[in-house]
Protein backbone atom coordinates (compact mmCIF):
# COMPACT_ATOMS: atom_id res chain seq x y z
CA UNK A 1 0.00 0.00 0.00
CA UNK A 2 2.78 2.25 0.76
CA UNK A 3 4.69 1.60 -2.62
CA UNK A 4 0.93 3.12 -4.47
CA UNK A 5 0.99 5.81 -2.22
CA UNK A 6 4.74 6.99 -3.18
CA UNK A 7 4.18 6.10 -6.82
CA UNK A 8 0.53 8.09 -6.68
CA UNK A 9 2.26 11.74 -4.87
CA UNK A 10 5.65 11.04 -7.83
CA UNK A 11 2.88 11.39 -10.36
CA UNK A 12 1.63 14.66 -8.86
CA UNK A 13 4.84 16.24 -8.16
CA UNK A 14 5.48 15.17 -11.76
CA UNK A 15 2.47 16.61 -12.91
CA UNK A 16 3.01 20.08 -11.04
CA UNK A 17 6.48 20.09 -12.53
CA UNK A 18 5.23 19.63 -15.78
CA UNK A 19 2.78 22.22 -15.39
CA UNK A 20 5.48 24.81 -14.32
CA UNK A 21 7.36 24.30 -16.81
CA UNK A 22 4.41 24.86 -18.93
CA UNK A 23 4.08 27.61 -18.07
CA UNK A 24 7.12 28.95 -17.62
CA UNK A 25 7.35 28.64 -21.61
CA UNK A 26 4.16 30.44 -22.25
CA UNK A 27 5.40 33.23 -20.02
CA UNK A 28 8.76 33.66 -21.84
CA UNK A 29 6.84 34.62 -25.12
CA UNK A 30 5.43 37.47 -23.67
CA UNK A 31 6.60 41.00 -24.62
CA UNK A 32 8.85 42.47 -21.60
CA UNK A 33 9.46 46.07 -22.12
CA UNK A 34 8.00 48.81 -23.53
CA UNK A 35 5.79 47.85 -26.33
CA UNK A 36 7.35 48.40 -29.51
CA UNK A 37 6.37 51.10 -32.00
CA UNK A 38 3.83 48.99 -34.41
CA UNK A 39 0.39 49.06 -35.90
CA UNK A 40 -1.74 46.98 -33.59
CA UNK A 41 -1.93 43.41 -34.71
CA UNK A 42 -4.27 40.69 -34.83
CA UNK A 43 -3.51 39.02 -31.71
CA UNK A 44 -1.55 41.74 -30.17
CA UNK A 45 -2.63 43.99 -27.10
CA UNK A 46 -0.59 47.31 -27.47
CA UNK A 47 0.34 49.29 -30.32
CA UNK A 48 -1.64 51.86 -32.56
CA UNK A 49 -3.99 52.22 -35.02
CA UNK A 50 -5.73 55.00 -36.49
CA UNK A 51 -9.07 55.59 -38.38
CA UNK A 52 -9.99 58.50 -40.73
CA UNK A 53 -13.77 60.41 -39.34
CA UNK A 54 -13.05 62.67 -42.22
CA UNK A 55 -11.19 64.64 -44.62
CA UNK A 56 -9.22 66.43 -42.02
CA UNK A 57 -10.03 64.78 -38.77
CA UNK A 58 -8.81 61.11 -37.34
CA UNK A 59 -8.80 58.75 -34.74
CA UNK A 60 -5.42 57.89 -33.38
CA UNK A 61 -4.92 55.30 -30.26
CA UNK A 62 -1.39 54.21 -28.79
CA UNK A 63 -2.22 50.72 -26.37
CA UNK A 64 0.75 49.59 -24.37
CA UNK A 65 1.55 46.54 -22.49
CA UNK A 66 2.26 46.39 -18.66
CA UNK A 67 5.77 47.49 -19.18
CA UNK A 68 5.24 50.93 -20.87
CA UNK A 69 4.86 53.60 -18.88
CA UNK A 70 2.21 56.25 -19.44
CA UNK A 71 4.47 58.87 -20.72
CA UNK A 72 6.13 57.07 -24.05
CA UNK A 73 2.30 55.99 -24.20
CA UNK A 74 1.32 59.59 -24.30
CA UNK A 75 4.87 60.13 -26.90
CA UNK A 76 4.03 57.44 -28.90
CA UNK A 77 0.37 58.61 -29.19
CA UNK A 78 1.50 62.43 -30.29
CA UNK A 79 4.56 60.41 -32.97
CA UNK A 80 1.60 58.67 -34.60
CA UNK A 81 -1.00 61.65 -34.44
CA UNK A 82 2.06 63.74 -36.43
CA UNK A 83 2.87 60.84 -39.01
CA UNK A 84 -0.95 60.62 -39.66
CA UNK A 85 -0.77 64.40 -40.16
CA UNK A 86 1.86 64.17 -43.21
CA UNK A 87 0.75 60.91 -44.29
CA UNK A 88 -2.40 62.99 -45.52
CA UNK A 89 -0.70 65.89 -47.04
CA UNK A 90 -0.94 68.64 -43.89
CA UNK A 91 1.79 70.38 -42.10
CA UNK A 92 0.09 70.55 -38.71
CA UNK A 93 -2.82 69.65 -36.22
CA UNK A 94 -4.00 70.11 -32.74
CA UNK A 95 -6.18 67.52 -30.65
CA UNK A 96 -9.96 68.18 -30.35
CA UNK A 97 -9.94 65.56 -27.94
CA UNK A 98 -7.73 63.64 -26.33
CA UNK A 99 -7.70 61.61 -23.16
CA UNK A 100 -5.38 58.70 -21.43
CA UNK A 101 -7.31 55.70 -19.75
CA UNK A 102 -5.48 53.39 -17.19
CA UNK A 103 -6.38 49.62 -16.94
CA UNK A 104 -5.19 48.04 -13.31
CA UNK A 105 -4.84 44.47 -12.61
CA UNK A 106 -3.86 42.76 -9.41
CA UNK A 107 -1.59 39.47 -9.46
CA UNK A 108 -1.43 37.60 -6.29
CA UNK A 109 1.79 35.87 -5.78
CA UNK A 110 1.65 33.26 -3.32
CA UNK A 111 4.68 31.80 -1.77
CA UNK A 112 5.07 28.34 0.10
CA UNK A 113 3.58 24.76 -0.52
CA UNK A 114 -0.18 25.19 -1.03
CA UNK A 115 -0.53 21.17 -0.95
CA UNK A 116 0.74 18.21 0.57
CA UNK A 117 0.02 14.34 -0.02
CA UNK A 118 -2.04 12.19 2.52
CA UNK A 119 -0.91 8.84 3.58
CA UNK A 120 -4.43 7.30 2.80
CA UNK A 121 -6.42 9.96 0.69
CA UNK A 122 -4.55 11.23 -1.97
CA UNK A 123 -3.52 14.92 -2.58
CA UNK A 124 -4.81 17.56 -0.51
CA UNK A 125 -5.12 21.30 -1.58
CA UNK A 126 -3.56 23.49 2.06
CA UNK A 127 -6.41 26.53 1.59
CA UNK A 128 -3.82 28.58 4.18
CA UNK A 129 -0.48 28.99 1.52
CA UNK A 130 2.47 30.47 3.68
CA UNK A 131 2.83 33.79 2.06
CA UNK A 132 0.33 35.99 0.12
CA UNK A 133 1.40 39.39 -1.79
CA UNK A 134 -0.90 41.18 -4.25
CA UNK A 135 0.61 44.35 -6.80
CA UNK A 136 -1.03 45.71 -9.00
CA UNK A 137 -0.17 45.97 -12.62
CA UNK A 138 -1.39 48.94 -14.87
CA UNK A 139 -1.47 49.24 -18.98
CA UNK A 140 -2.10 52.40 -20.53
CA UNK A 141 -4.25 53.36 -23.91
CA UNK A 142 -3.79 56.75 -24.81
CA UNK A 143 -6.55 58.46 -27.45
CA UNK A 144 -7.05 61.27 -29.38
CA UNK A 145 -9.43 62.95 -32.22
CA UNK A 146 -7.03 65.05 -34.30
CA UNK A 147 -7.92 68.11 -36.77
CA UNK A 148 -5.03 68.57 -39.35
CA UNK A 149 -4.36 71.84 -40.82
CA UNK A 150 -3.05 73.48 -43.77
CA UNK A 151 0.01 76.09 -43.17
CA UNK A 152 -2.27 79.13 -43.15
CA UNK A 153 -4.70 77.28 -40.87
CA UNK A 154 -1.78 76.74 -38.41
CA UNK A 155 -0.62 79.96 -38.40
CA UNK A 156 -4.08 81.30 -37.12
CA UNK A 157 -4.13 78.75 -34.34
CA UNK A 158 -2.02 79.01 -31.11
CA UNK A 159 -2.70 75.24 -30.53
CA UNK A 160 -1.87 73.96 -33.65
CA UNK A 161 1.68 71.46 -33.72
CA UNK A 162 3.67 71.57 -36.53
CA UNK A 163 4.49 67.54 -37.68
CA UNK A 164 7.61 67.95 -38.77
CA UNK A 165 8.73 69.43 -35.52
CA UNK A 166 7.14 66.82 -33.55
CA UNK A 167 8.62 64.02 -35.69
CA UNK A 168 12.19 65.54 -35.66
CA UNK A 169 11.96 65.99 -31.32
CA UNK A 170 10.12 62.45 -30.93
CA UNK A 171 11.83 60.11 -33.12
CA UNK A 172 14.74 59.58 -31.73
CA UNK A 173 12.78 58.08 -28.67
CA UNK A 174 11.01 56.04 -29.90
CA UNK A 175 11.77 52.04 -30.34
CA UNK A 176 12.66 50.68 -32.25
CA UNK A 177 13.78 54.01 -34.67
CA UNK A 178 10.43 54.71 -37.26
CA UNK A 179 11.72 54.63 -41.14
CA UNK A 180 12.42 58.11 -42.22
CA UNK A 181 9.30 59.44 -44.31
CA UNK A 182 9.53 62.44 -46.58
CA UNK A 183 7.01 65.40 -45.24
CA UNK A 184 4.26 66.35 -47.45
CA UNK A 185 2.94 69.87 -47.32
CA UNK A 186 -0.92 70.90 -48.10
CA UNK A 187 -1.42 73.95 -49.82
Amino acid sequence: MAGKNFAESRRYVLAASLFGALLLTNLSGCTIGPAPYAPRADGNSYGYSDERLADNRFRVTYVGTVSTPRDVVENYLLFRSAQVTEAAGFSAFLFDARDTKSHTTYFTDVEGFGGYPHRHFGWYWDPFPDVEASRPVTRYEAYAEIVMLTTEQAKAEPRALGAHDVIDRLGPQILPPPPATTPQTHA
